[in-house]
């Protein structure tokens, strides 16, 4: 037997060596990327044809259902290899092909977008003429589309979970997740002061980088545990933490030390966005939003962008996570402040969160413990 020889760290290649063999790594895992996508795109293409196919028999022709029946149990015979060509998946094809009458792309009215900020950032990139947005349908799978069409019929919605589906790498079973989560209403929700304190295009991108409420759903039972708990939940399920969050953050650490004047503070979790290429500083409260809790959240902005922040770096922002709020409340603490700041809930197991807030908070318990002394 031939043993296989791993290559030595310890060898010595010459100068340039690994920035050339990251070049041809970047190269194979592009062209792969790239034929998952073609072979997507064919079936896709497959699919939609018999589809159309097949509606064209039975609108035009006025060939019955069982028309359906038949042709999966011939094309299973001609094909025994093939398991797309039952009776359920080719009336799949068709339906693609009926929702899809301009594949492969879904032309979406301009008029549907422009009355939805967020749509109109998540799709401002994409191809348009004066009437319609173009959305490739090829960017995601044939899985991902029978999921998507039953539960969602706008097709400017449809056309975002498409985009968000593609633009976070979302499998289906999270893309479903995500649906009934409202993904698509928290998106871009915050209660934020954004478009004061980040110049354009920054602010835009920034908003919609951020949502309200979180589902920290994965965590389980924390409804009654403090916010240290909490951050050790988020940190031991740190890939579910970062897909909530969303695409293009970065977990830094939990209860990051910033020392200022020879004190110690600790920011509850710190965390890197790839592409706002900034610093965010996320304070987590087991409580309801108190307009106090804005001033400290800034205190460690400033010390982020003063102590940890490149040159290179875009300005901090800062997160504050609420058991709840009040967005009149949160809008009122957010005003005069110079720093990129925004304003979410988030969300755990309903049934014990019930629990938690029918019972005394701690600072009720400490009160009565202090008249009874």
């Amino acid at each position: 037997m031939t043993d296989i020889i791993e290559p030595s760290s310890s060898m010595l290649m010459p100068e340039g060596y690994d920035s050339w063999r990251k070049a041809i790594e970047v190269k194979i895992e592009t062209a792969k990327l790239n034929a998952a996508l073609h072979v997507n795109s064919d079936m896709l293409s497959l699919y939609w044809s018999i589809g159309k196919d097949i509606l064209s028999k039975q609108e035009e022709q006025g060939w019955g259902k069982q028309v359906i029946g038949q042709l999966s149990r011939d094309l299973s015979v001609r094909f025994p290899d093939d398991r797309g060509y039952s009776e359920r998946n080719l009336g799949y094809m068709k339906q693609f092909a009926k929702e899809y009458p301009d594949f492969p792309i879904l032309q979406v009215p301009l008029t549907k977008i422009q009355k939805s900020p967020i749509l109109q950032v998540a799709l401002a990139k994409l191809p348009k003429d004066d009437k319609f947005v173009q959305i490739p349908l090829t960017q995601i799978s044939w899985y991902h589309h029978i999921s998507l069409i039953p539960k969602i019929k706008e097709i400017e919605n449809r056309a975002f979970y498409i985009m968000a589906t593609a633009h976070e790498g979302w499998s289906r079973d999270t893309m479903l997740t995500q649906i009934a989560n409202g993904y698509i209403e928290a998106k871009g929700r915050t209660i934020n002061n954004f478009e004061l304190t980040l110049p354009s295009p920054q602010s835009d991108l920034a908003k919609y980088t951020f949502k309200d409420p979180y589902n920290f759903s994965f965590l389980g039972t924390v409804a009654l545990q403090n916010e240290l708990d909490i951050e050790k939940g988020l940190a031991s399920r740190v890939v579910e933490f970062l897909l909530e969050m969303g695409k293009g953050f970065a977990f830094i650490g939990r209860q990051y030390h910033l020392s200022v004047d020879d004190s110690d503070y600790y920011i509850d979790i710190l965390m890197y966005h790839l592409q706002l290429h900034c610093y965010v500083v996320v304070e987590l409260k087991a409580v309801e939003f108190k307009p106090e809790f804005v001033s400290k959240l800034n205190f460690y902005i400033s010390a982020v962008d003063e102590q940890v922040k490149s040159p290179e770096d875009k300005p901090t922002i800062g997160l504050l996570l609420c058991r709840s709020k009040s967005d009149t409340k949160a809008r009122f603490a957010l005003r005069g402040f110079t720093q990129p700041l925004g304003i979410a809930e988030y969300e755990t197991q309903k049934l014990f969160a019930e629990v938690a807030s029918s019972l005394p908070q701690i600072e009720d318990i400490e009160k009565a413990v202090e008249n009874q002394q």
